[in-house]
């Protein structure tokens, strides 16, 4: 049921959850991961269209908003990813990533770039910040962004969503799939404070 590499679910989702094991922070990463996959498409929702919108789009509602931009590109790698991850879970983050797509242009035709950028930077700032501090004073450990950029950037929205439809509705992607994920967290984190452990010895 494993893919490989970046499209090894299972893996994928241990090694995050090795850097999420904290209750508060798992809860910041759920209030603040979406915001700064939103702000970012709409930074790139200020672009000019690289397409012209295809037919199909101008019967839809809020169609003024399809923009084929660079937020449009971002949006559907990411959508494609979640996809190709897991069918079920990965459609519904497509969705949602593609809702913020739609929305993230609606903002860039109602407010100014001068204005829009400096909102953009605000919730940037805030939003990592309140993300490093959860890792600094809840997880005691760095963020995974310093091993893994691609699961910092690409998979953390993706991640968030199923750790919502796991604790909601109970889902997992296959059967065995929660059970594997924790083991694989207990042994992750189990190696990282025995390196601590011995590092402080060492000292």
């Amino acid at each position: 049921m494993a893919g490989s590499g970046l499209f090894d679910l299972e893996k994928q989702f241990a090694f995050y959850g090795a850097y999420h094991s904290n209750k508060f922070n798992v809860l910041i990463h759920l209030v603040f991961v979406w915001p700064i996959l939103f702000t970012a498409l709409v930074l790139l929702a200020y672009t000019q269209p690289l397409a012209p919108q295809l037919p199909v789009m101008a019967a839809l509602p809020y169609h003024e908003y399809m923009v084929l931009n660079y937020s449009f590109v971002f949006s559907a790698v990411y959508a494609l990813y979640y996809m190709a991850l897991e069918p079920k879970s990965g459609s519904l983050g497509a969705f949602l990533v593609l809702l913020c797509w739609v929305g993230a242009n609606a903002v860039a035709q109602h407010v100014p770039w001068v204005s829009g950028w400096k909102v953009v930077a605000i919730a940037q700032v805030v939003s990592w910040s309140a993300q490093f501090s959860g890792h600094g004073f809840f997880e005691g450990r760095a963020p995974a962004l310093l091993d893994n950029l691609a699961q910092a950037f690409l998979m953390a929205p993706y991640f968030v969503l199923l750790e919502v439809l796991h604790t909601v509705f109970h889902f997992e992607p296959y059967p065995g799939f929660t059970k594997n994920v924790q083991n694989k967290v207990g042994a992750n984190i189990a190696e990282f404070r025995s390196k601590k452990s011995k590092a402080k010895r060492a000292e």
